[in-house]
C-alpha cells in the first residue's frame, strides 16, 4: 500500500510539473530556457532543485531559493524545461542521471567534498571505539575500498563475512534513509542495501554482533541516534553535532556537484 500510494503521488507531482513546464517553455522561443549558471560564483540566490530530505536539500536552502523534487527524474526534467536555475545532488547519482540526458551537465567544479561517517551516542565511548577498530581493520584488508569500487564505480564485488568471530549477544540497530541510492536504499527483493549498509553490516561482522535496520528521513539520523532509537546511524552527518553525537572514522569520501542545461 505504501509503494502504490508513493507511485500515485509521483504521477501527480509529475502531472503538475509537466503543465508547469508547457506554460515555460510558451514563452521560450527556442523551446529551451537559456542556462544562466556556468560556474559556482552563478549560484547564490537562484531557484535551485534537489531532492526532499537529502542533504542536497540544506544546501540548496542555504545558497538560494530551493526547491525539492521526489525522484532524480522529476529533478531532471524540472531542470530541463526551467522550473529550476540549476539543482546540487551527490555526485554518483549525478552521474548517472546524466549519462542518460541530453540536455543536462555538471559544472566542472565541485561543489562540496565531504566525509561519510557513524554517529554514535555520546555517552557511548565503547561502542565508538569499537566501530573505530572494526573500520581500521576493514581498510586494512582492503573490504571498504571494495565496497567503495562495488557502488562508486560499478565493480563486480560480494561481501563475504569473516570466518571464526565469536557471536555475541545482541545487536545493534542502524538507522539510515533508504531513498539515497547509491548509499542506502531498498533492493528488487525488497532488502535494505547499500554502501552504507554493507560497510555497517561489515562492522557488525568484525565485532560479532548482529544487525537491525531502521528507516529515518535523512535529516533526523543524529537525533535518532541521539534519542536512542538506534545506536548507530551512517551517512553524510552535518558538521555540528559534537553536542549531539559522538562521529567515526571515514568510511568513504563523496561529493556534491551542480546541475545546469546544456
Amino acid at each position: 500500500m505504501r509503494r502504490q500510494v508513493r507511485s500515485s503521488c509521483f504521477i501527480f507531482r509529475f502531472l503538475v510539473f509537466k503543465f508547469l513546464a508547457i506554460i515555460i517553455l510558451a514563452g521560450c522561443s527556442d523551446g529551451r530556457p537559456p542556462n544562466e549558471v556556468n560556474s559556482l560564483e552563478d549560484i547564490p540566490g537562484r531557484i535551485i532543485g534537489a531532492l526532499s530530505g537529502t542533504p542536497s536539500a540544506r544546501l540548496a536552502g542555504e545558497l538560494g531559493i530551493a526547491r525539492v523534487f521526489y525522484s532524480g527524474d522529476e529533478l531532471v526534467y524540472g531542470l530541463t524545461v526551467g522550473l529550476v536555475d540549476c539543482a546540487v545532488m551527490e555526485g554518483v547519482m549525478a552521474g548517472e542521471l546524466v549519462s542518460g540526458t541530453q540536455g543536462v551537465r555538471i559544472l566542472s567544479e565541485t561543489l562540496l567534498e565531504y566525509e561519510l561517517r557513524f554517529a554514535v551516542p555520546r555517552e557511548n565511548a565503547e561502542l565508538l571505539e569499537a566501530v573505530n577498530s572494526a573500520l581500521a581493520s576493514l581498510n586494512s584488508n582492503g573490504t571498504l575500498r571494495s565496497l567503495r569500487d562495488k557502488y562508486f564505480s560499478g565493480r563486480n564485488y560480494t561481501y563475504t563475512p569473516p570466518e571464526g568471530v565469536a557471536q555475541l549477544p545482541g545487536e545493534l540497530t542502524l538507522a539510515i534513509s533508504p531513498d539515497l541510492p547509491p548509499y542506502s536504499f531498498i533492493d528488487a527483493n525488497g532488502e535494505y542495501t547499500g554502501l552504507d549498509v554493507e560497510v555497517a553490516r561489515a562492522v557488525c561482522d568484525y565485532l560479532g554482533v548482529g544487525l537491525t535496520v531502521i528507516e529515518e528521513d535523512a535529516r533526523e539520523l543524529v537525533t535518532a541516534v541521539w534519542y536512542g532509537r538506534a545506536n548507530i546511524a551512517a551517512g553524510w552527518l552535518p558538521g555540528d553535532v559534537d553536542e549531539q553525537v559522538r562521529v567515526s572514522e571515514a568510511y568513504a569520501n563523496t561529493e556534491h556537484v551542480v546541475l545546469v542545461r546544456r
